[in-house]
């Protein structure tokens, strides 16, 4: 029973990426399992760990595990920054209930690519959303169990040999298994103590007795590395710190510092003060540490004032996720909080996408903006509006912001707008272009927060001149997060317009822009749309580093809606190619999103499988055309008539297909108008009036034009589909695909030489290094190239070519 847990994460850990959670209370032996199963496991091992003190401080965790300097305050970046550095290799964290949020959030990241193990110690205080999401993310959640009886007895042995059976059974007895009070329970008889009764916490009286035994100095060393909670150098800890080393308390990490051997012995240690000693060792601790450690003493200490005091000077010298929180606990002390310091928390908090919280302590402000309120109050009863709209709250935005008055200063005018229009863009959507011009005409020369509120009300009403305006108030030189907030809706409102170059355009722009400023998490995102935008357009001369770009950003840590754009992008190409199985295991690891589940629904049709359909989520205009014309297919293939309505706000191409399904008739009006959109749904319409044309010149003449199209595109399966439908008008094609005399790269024909070996795709990945995505990306571009159904034919033919050109050359020797 005791080894289940070790063979469990063992296994789990040797098959690949996969996130091990090892549970239990204090004293159960999760750092030792830690230590065995990270011995066991091949390849490097990059260990580090929570610390108690220092809890708030964002990627400590991770940063001593991987040794390196992290990126806190965005928790994607961070994810990445890990991976590229962890690799093949083994993360491993101990004391999860120390960590901060950012490096709890980004192991459900990390663990898509990367094996990892932690402990985390219950009971905790782990927030439930993290919790829940860890839970989730987990490949295997491991209770540590008690140590069986034999187990147990052999243990007490090794620790106190010269006691009888009797004696040992005993210990045993009382100690239920816990390994760390099976030690110090057997100490303790041995030492000849008096043993406790049974409704006693048996660890922690056993290692209070123990503790008793230490000299005065190495008891209060103890309780100082108890209250730190992490490792202090030896000169911090006193005189004390040398007898420690001796009775083997504390260990030396590389760079000198000591730690406790039991993070649980050492707070027990510091529990054993009373509430005075304990205090005054906060206060002694609080003058030898950084600013941030020393105002979590003060605080422990109850001196608020000097822990609010500690607290600021410490967010002066923090970047921006550190002194989010620093501003965010100086707050909640119980001690007077100026309004400006909460005006600066909220905007910290914002910046780190934290509104919930930002909301919370502005709400504490007590502050109302009525009567005469002061200036400031003004000012935080509009950023309280506006936390509360980015929280989701919108209802909430208005009454926050619903007495500042007409005659504040025009900032806080202007931001009160900003919050009334945009709540009432989420909750009363027509009534909001009435008061966008209300708002434009009291804003003459409106701030750049208003001018972004104003253009996102004309953009969802499609007014003329929105996408100018959207793409004045994504200029990259303002404020930047009004300016990606802003380029995002453009990239969506162009994308569900069916303007899908001009989408990818300002997505790449907006790309560029992000990079340029380190914000990762938009870089990746508008990436992503850019290249949906691209691959839903249609092939171009750069379709194979479109795939290449989209099948790499799958293998990163990415935003959900990043994953969402990037999978469906690489699974429509594997899709529309022929490799199925390849997009439907690539599409059940993606995010719930209408193009994702879109893709999924395609797939299934495209592999004969309509009824496989279903979707939950269509989104709206192009893509919820692109829904409504998939089921009218799949509902064609099984013989039903689909009489569902159009949806409204359906951009022209996709409103012309369906009125056709609807009639008839009318689809190779349709196809022409989907030209300059998407060339697949060119193709689709053409296939349609092949199959509904009564006129049977007609419908050859469509499909042909299917087939060249589908053909010269690489489109295998609509072109399979346009030539199935030509032999039920007996017209037959020789399709065999045309060899090509090279153009293959090196990487594709080292690729092609493993599946000619009979290799599958994962082995091909191990032997060359690469994802496993990357080699259905090489066999892809290689079966265009070569224009081959299968990845045997490429294979063929490759090596034929090869040969081909082989004797050539001997010949013209």
């Amino acid at each position: 029973m005791a080894d289940e847990p070790y063979l469990a994460a063992s296994s789990t850990l040797r098959h690949g990426p996969a996130l091990v959670v090892l549970t239990g209370p204090p004293g159960c032996g999760r750092s030792t399992l830690l230590q065995r199963i990270a011995a066991a496991v091949p390849g490097p091992v990059h260990a580090g760990g929570g610390l108690a003190m220092l809890a708030g401080v964002p990627a400590l965790a991770l940063s001593r595990a991987v040794r390196a300097r992290l990126p806190g305050d965005d928790v994607h970046l961070l994810a990445e920054a890990v991976r590229s550095r962890v690799r093949g290799g083994l993360l491993v964290l101990d004391d999860l209930q120390h960590c901060d949020p950012a490096t709890i959030a980004a192991l459900p990241h990390l663990a898509r690519t990367c094996r990892v193990l932690v402990a985390l110690r219950t009971p905790h205080r782990l927030p439930a959303d993290l919790h829940d999401a860890l839970r989730d993310a987990a490949g295997a959640w491991l209770p540590v169990p008690a140590l069986t009886g034999d187990e147990a007895l052999a243990l007490a042995r090794r620790t106190a040999a010269r006691l009888d059976e009797p004696g040992l059974a005993a210990v045993v007895t009382r100690a239920g298994g816990n390994p760390l009070a099976i030690i110090a329970l057997a100490r303790q008889a041995a030492a000849g103590k008096t043993p406790a009764t049974q409704d006693i916490d048996q660890i922690a009286y056993a290692i209070a007795t123990a503790l008793a035994d230490l000299p005065r100095p190495a008891r209060t060393a103890l309780a100082a590395l108890g209250l730190l909670g992490r490792p202090a150098p030896a000169g911090l800890l006193g005189p004390g710190a040398a007898d420690l080393q001796a009775a083997g308390l504390v260990d030396t990490e590389p760079g000198g510092a000591l730690y406790p051997v039991s993070a649980y012995v050492a707070e027990t240690a510091a529990g054993l003060l009373d509430a005075t000693a304990r205090a005054d060792m906060h206060q002694r601790l609080a003058q030898l540490t950084p600013p941030a450690e020393a105002a979590r003493h003060l605080a422990a200490a109850g001196d608020n004032a000097g822990a609010y005091r500690q607290a600021l000077i410490a967010a002066d010298q923090a970047g921006t996720a550190e002194r989010a929180g620093l501003l965010l606990f100086a707050c909640g002390l119980d001690t007077p909080v100026d309004l400006r310091v909460r005006l600066a928390a909220a905007d910290a908090l914002l910046v780190a996408g934290r509104a919930g919280e930002a909301a919370s302590v502005l709400a504490a402000a007590g502050a109302r903006p009525t009567g005469a309120a002061a200036p400031l109050a003004l000012e935080v009863a509009v950023l309280h509006g506006e936390a509360l709209l980015q929280a989701g709250d919108p209802h909430g935005a208005v009454l926050a912001v619903q007495g500042v008055p007409d005659a504040a200063a025009a900032a806080v005018v202007a931001a009160r707008d900003r919050v009334l229009l945009l709540s009432a863009l989420a909750t009363a959507p027509m009534s909001a272009l009435d008061l966008a011009d209300k708002v434009a005409a009291r804003h003459p020369h409106p701030q750049p927060g208003v001018a972004a509120a104003i253009a996102a009300v004309r953009a969802a009403h499609r007014v003329p001149g929105w996408d100018t305006d959207l793409a004045a108030a994504a200029d990259p030189a303002g404020d930047p997060l009004i300016s990606r907030w802003s380029a995002w809706l453009l990239v969506e409102h162009l994308a569900a317009d069916g303007r899908l170059a001009e989408s990818a355009a300002a997505a790449r722009q907006a790309a560029d822009a992000a990079a340029d400023a380190l914000a990762y998490g938009w870089q990746t995102r508008f990436l992503a749309a850019a290249d949906w935008a691209l691959v839903l357009h249609g092939p171009t001369g750069d379709t194979d580093a479109v795939v290449r770009r989209t099948a790499n950003l799958t293998d990163l840590a990415l935003p959900e809606q990043a994953r969402a754009y990037a999978t469906a992008a690489t699974a429509l190409v594997e899709a529309d190619t022929g490799l199925l199985a390849a997009a439907r295991g690539r599409l059940k690891s993606a995010p719930r999103h209408p193009a994702a589940d879109w893709v999924a629904r395609e797939a299934a049709w495209l592999d004969g499988q309509p009824e496989r359909g279903d979707s939950t989520e269509p989104g709206d205009g192009l893509l919820a055309g692109l829904h409504a014309i998939t089921a009218r297919w799949a509902a064609h293939d099984l013989g039903q008539r689909d009489s569902s309505p159009i949806p409204t706000g359906l951009p022209g191409p996709a409103r012309r297909t369906l009125t056709a399904w609807a009639v008839g008739n009318g689809f190779p009006a349709a196809a022409d108008s989907w030209e300059p959109v998407a060339l697949r749904e060119q193709i689709r319409c053409l296939l349609a009036a092949g199959l509904t044309d009564t006129d049977r010149d007609r419908a050859v003449a469509a499909l042909l034009r299917a087939e060249e199209l589908a053909d010269n595109a690489g489109l295998t399966v609509l072109a399979g589909r346009a030539r199935r439908g030509l032999r039920q008008h007996r017209v037959h094609r020789d399709v065999r695909g045309r060899r090509s005399q090279g153009g293959l790269t090196q990487r594709e024909q080292d690729v092609l030489r493993l599946v000619a070996a009979g290799e599958p795709t994962r082995r091909i990945a191990g032997q060359l290094g690469i994802s496993t995505e990357t080699v259905d990306t090489h066999i892809r571009a290689s079966m265009r190239k070569l224009g081959a159904r299968t990845r045997t034919e490429a294979a063929a033919l490759a090596f034929a070519t090869r040969a081909e050109t082989s004797d050539n050359s001997e010949d013209g020797r």
